[in-house]
């Protein structure tokens, strides 16, 4: 079993440690914008996340913490980054 999902797949309460920004699949020029753009919001590679507020429709956008930051990202754009779940936080449980 892994703990390592797209943060698409996150949902209200999931809290993590981003393990990879993009897909790493330069082909198309418009994964390589928005790798950029998400490092440059502060997706980086360790950054610690909390799941906060996911929309009505379609859950679509979310919100989530980001260090210190509150960031809002539609979904599509959250699947380019992969997080390590940490277990003790998932959907919101107890430590």
């Amino acid at each position: 079993m892994t703990d390592t999902i797209k943060l698409s797949q996150a949902r209200r309460g999931d809290r993590g440690v981003i393990v990879q920004v993009g897909t790493h699949c330069h082909h198309q020029d418009h994964e390589v914008e928005l790798e950029r753009r998400l490092l440059e919001l502060g997706f980086v590679e360790g950054a610690r996340i909390e799941m906060l507020h996911e929309g009505l429709f379609g859950r679509d956008p979310i919100a989530m913490k980001v260090d210190d930051m509150r960031v809002a990202l539609r979904r599509h754009e959250a699947a380019s980054l992969m997080i390590r779940l940490d277990r003790h936080h998932q959907n919101g449980g107890a430590v």
